[in-house]
């Protein structure tokens, strides 16, 4: 099936020669005569599905959440559920492109994905990567639904997708065909939340409408950025601003979620103003770091997550900074004008415009 549905080029994230390969992509032809590896090798799709990844083609992936089995046994949802009233039996966790530019102390899916600064790989059709990512993914469910603890009426519920993560690993802009991936989401009536660490600003800029729109923010200076997110690209500190600037432009819902880490990137409320003074979100979540594999090869520890009370103080000072005041008087645009929402799973607080 991949073989004859896979477009073979090589293209930057972006640009001109961006354009132009992904002009041969959709024609179902070659940039060159080369033909590119996978991006996802034998030997790392054996680790991913030894830790029950669903690996799809040559690029994309799934994988069960497990807010998507507690709800299903009536076990409560993940945050999306509390904050945004997602129900995350009927969520489907995936990616289109596991590769990352990134190399975040804190990530919980441990480095199994690999990094990548532009694209050279296979490209897989868009329509082949979501069927096969729904096949799997209902698979699961029904596994999931033979046991006992599934509740009845939540069972046919989950066997309807109405919701997309994207957010299981890597960076989803940068698969070229992004937007035909959203628009198939979206004519099967599958919202979708999209997660970027805000490396790949002209690929925010031209992306579709999605529903909703996470930037992720894991450093408040150019400092902590580069010890806690750990990008690979050296001009990365203008890379995330520009994603800042771009993401107040942006027609939907959007999100900046800090990831803080006691002791790393707490500090500096001044600077963390700054910065959502130029996105202007819509929402604010701020996430103390739940413990990770990677932990103790960075020197990490229990004392480097915050509480939720910590957590919340955070978000408080933010909304009584000065800088962040006028936000208030403008209901479009006022991220701090209530704090709308708690979740002790994963010490989270989001404030909320008033829209």
């Amino acid at each position: 099936m991949w073989a004859r549905a896979r477009a073979r080029h090589r293209a930057w994230p972006y640009g001109a020669m961006a354009v132009a390969a992904l002009a041969v992509a959709l024609r179902g032809g070659r940039c060159g005569s080369r033909a590119f590896a996978a991006m996802i090798s034998t030997e790392r799709k054996k680790k991913m599905e030894e830790r029950n990844w669903q690996v799809i083609g040559s690029h994309s992936a799934t994988k069960l959440c497990r807010w998507t089995k507690s709800m299903l046994q009536g076990k409560g949802g993940c945050y999306k559920h509390t904050f945004y009233g997602i129900a995350s039996h009927q969520c489907m966790e995936h990616t289109p492109n596991v590769a990352c530019a990134n190399k975040c102390i804190f990530c919980w899916r441990n480095h199994i994905n690999p990094v990548a600064l532009d694209w050279k790989f296979d490209t897989d059709d868009p329509e082949e990567i979501l069927e096969e990512s729904l096949q799997k993914h209902l698979q699961t469910i029904e596994q999931q639904c033979l046991s006992p603890n599934a509740l009845e009426h939540r069972k046919e519920e989950a066997r309807q997708v109405r919701h997309c993560a994207l957010s299981l690993v890597g960076e989803p802009v940068a698969y070229p065909r992004i937007n035909e991936f959203l628009a198939a989401l979206h004519r099967r009536r599958i919202s979708s939340f999209l997660v970027t660490n805000g490396q790949f600003p002209e690929a925010i800029s031209a992306l579709d409408q999605v529903t909703q729109l996470y930037l992720s923010c894991d450093g408040a200076t150019p400092e902590q950025l580069k010890t806690v997110g750990q990008p690979l690209f050296k001009d990365f500190w203008e890379r995330y601003l520009q994603s800042m600037d771009i993401l107040a432009t942006r027609p939907e819902r959007t999100v900046c979620r800090l990831t803080l880490l006691r002791g790393e990137n707490m500090a500096g409320p001044a600077q963390w103003a700054e910065l959502l003074q130029r996105a202007k979100p819509d929402f604010v979540e701020v996430k103390g770091v739940t413990m990770a594999g990677l932990f103790d090869s960075h020197g990490l520890g229990m004392m480097n997550m915050p509480t939720h009370m910590e957590a919340s103080a955070v978000l408080l000072r933010l909304r009584r900074f000065p800088k962040l005041r006028w936000l208030v008087e403008r209901p479009k645009l006022a991220p701090f004008s209530r704090l709308s929402s708690s979740a002790l799973h994963g010490s989270r607080v989001s404030s909320s415009s008033s829209r």
